[in-house]
């Protein structure tokens, strides 16, 4: 498998919001994770939904993640592993401020029978 596009060295995006960011970072995942991941259209039963908590500091570091939601300890592991394939994650760049040293937010995984998955922040209507 080839290795994922690296960043552009001193790309620096600046997020309109928390959305626009899990947006950017779904494409990331899904990048880093195309041996895992399908497309199309969802099937009309999801087999397993696996809802992470990821907290990122201001490098796109992933410093905490646990599995909020799910029911499939396959799923979990498979939403875990490619979350790790994936990092670093981008930038959150001004989305952390002066204060702040992380930005936390959950992102769901949403699985075929395959244990492939899509992203909700990305996936179309089921």
């Amino acid at each position: 498998m080839p290795a994922p596009p690296l960043a552009l060295p001193g790309k620096r995006s600046s997020f309109a919001s928390v959305d626009v960011y899990k947006n950017d970072v779904a494409e990331h995942i899904m990048r880093y994770n195309r041996a895992h991941t399908f497309s199309g259209q969802l099937p009309p039963m999801l087999p397993a939904i696996v809802v992470l908590r990821i907290t990122v500091d201001k490098g796109g570091r992933i410093t905490t993640m646990f599995v909020q939601r799910s029911r499939d300890d396959q799923a979990s592991r498979v939403a875990l592993a490619s979350m790790q394939r994936s990092v670093p994650l981008p930038k959150p760049f001004n989305l952390i401020g002066d204060a702040e040293k992380f930005l936390t937010f959950s992102e769901t995984f949403l699985f075929n029978a395959d244990y492939r998955f899509q992203l909700r922040s990305l996936a179309g209507p089921q």
